[in-house]
C-alpha cells in the first residue's frame, strides 16, 4: 500500500487504456522496469528485510519500496492504467503484495531475468499491441529523486519533444555533482530544436569511467545518465531491430500470441534460449542513431545500485529510515 497523499491506484491497476485522458495527452504511456536481481545491493537489502530480496521490492529509503516510489513517479506523468510494469516470475512473492489487484494487462511478467534489452522489448511489444503510436517513458525502479514534480515535468517535456520529433530517442541526463565512477555518463553535443525542450545530441557515452576521466567529464559539463528514456514506442523498436536483429526476430515470431492464453508458454520457450543482453551497451551505444539528451539541473538524484550510494544519500539528506535508526 502506498503512503497517504499519493494519487489513487498508483500500482497500475485497471486495463491498459490508451484513450485520451482529461489532460489531452493521448497515447502517452510509461514502462517501469522491475525485473532485475539487485545483486550489488543485496548485502544492504538483506539487512533491511531479513531475507534475500531484490532492491526494487525493499524500502531502502522512506517507508515504501523503490518499486512503489517509481510507480508513484510514473502516475504523476500518465494515468496509472497506462503504466506497464516489467517483472520476473521468480519474484512473485515480493511483487504480489505491492501489485495486489492490478490487471494482468498491466503486468509484463518475464519467466526469467535476461537483462534490460529483452525486458524493454517485451514491454514495448505489449504496449504496441494497444497503442502502436504511443510515446513512452521508461523508468528504472532503483532511483531516488529529491523533487518528484520537477523531475516529472522534465520527463513530460521530453514526451512532448518525442511527439513532435518521432525519430529521436531522449535520455534524461542529470547535472553531475561529483566525479562518480559508478555511473554512466553522457557527453552532450550540438543543440537540437524540439519545442520548448533544451535538447542536445548525444556525442558520446562514457560507461563507469576512471576517477581521472570522471573528473574531466565533470569539468566539461557532462551529465549522469539516468537511463530514463523517452521516445515513440515504434522508434525504440526500430533501434532494437537494428542493434539486435536476432532478438527482435525471436520476439516477432511470438508477437501474435501476446495478449492471448498462449502468451506465457510462448514467452517461456523464447526466454529459455536467450542470453542476457544490456540495453545501454548493446542498443544505445551500439546503434547511436538520433539520440538526444535533456539536461536536468538543480535536482537531487541518485541511482541506488550500491550500498555506498545509499549511505551517501542518507548522509546528504539527513534521512533516517527505520532500518538505519536500528
Amino acid at each position: 500500500m502506498l503512503t497517504t497523499g499519493h494519487p489513487p491506484d498508483p500500482t497500475g491497476t485497471g486495463n491498459l487504456d490508451m484513450k485520451a485522458s482529461g489532460d489531452g495527452k493521448r497515447d502517452h504511456a510509461a514502462i517501469v522496469l522491475a525485473g532485475g536481481e539487485g545483486t550489488r545491493l543485496r548485502s544492504l537489502t538483506r539487512k533491511i528485510s531479513g531475507c534475500e530480496i531484490p532492491k526494487q521490492f525493499c524500502p531502502v529509503v522512506g517507508t515504501t519500496t523503490l518499486l512503489e516510489q517509481t510507480l508513484f513517479r510514473a502516475s504523476l506523468l500518465v494515468e496509472p492504467s497506462r503504466v506497464l510494469t516489467v517483472l520476473t516470475r521468480a519474484h512473485e512473492r515480493f511483487y504480489s503484495p505491492i501489485l495486489a489487484g492490478a490487471s494482468q494487462q498491466n503486468l509484463v511478467i518475464q519467466p526469467d531475468n535476461r537483462g534490460t534489452a529483452p525486458a524493454i522489448l517485451y514491454g514495448l511489444l505489449r504496449l504496441a499491441q494497444v497503442a502502436p503510436s504511443a510515446s513512452v517513458a521508461i523508468f528504472p525502479s532503483d532511483h531516488y529523486v529529491g523533487d518528484e514534480l520537477k523531475f516529472i515535468h522534465q520527463v513530460d517535456l521530453a514526451l512532448e519533444a518525442a511527439t513532435a520529433r518521432p525519430e529521436i530517442t531522449i535520455l534524461l541526463g542529470l547535472a553531475a555533482q561529483s566525479p562518480e565512477v559508478g555511473y554512466g555518463w553522457i557527453e552532450p553535443g550540438e543543440p537540437i530544436t524540439a519545442g520548448a525542450s533544451s535538447l542536445f545530441k548525444v556525442l558520446r557515452f562514457w560507461e563507469k569511467p576512471s576517477r581521472t576521466t570522471a573528473q574531466a567529464l565533470l569539468e566539461r559539463g557532462c551529465l549522469w545518465n539516468s537511463f530514463v528514456m523517452v521516445a515513440r514506442a515504434s522508434t525504440l523498436l526500430g533501434l532494437i531491430m537494428m542493434a539486435l536483429p536476432r532478438l527482435y526476430t525471436d520476439f516477432a515470431a511470438i508477437r501474435s500470441k501476446l495478449g492471448t492464453r498462449f502468451e506465457a508458454r510462448a514467452v517461456r520457450a523464447l526466454y529459455a534460449g536467450l542470453q542476457p543482453l544490456n540495453f545501454s551497451d548493446q542498443v544505445l551505444e551500439n546503434q547511436a542513431v538520433n539520440l538526444a539528451v535533456l539536461p536536468v539541473c538543480d535536482l537531487d538524484w541518485s541511482d541506488l545500485g550500491e550500498p555506498r550510494r545509499v549511505m551517501d544519500l542518507l548522509a546528504r539528506t539527513g534521512m533516517t529510515p527505520r532500518w538505519a535508526a536500528a
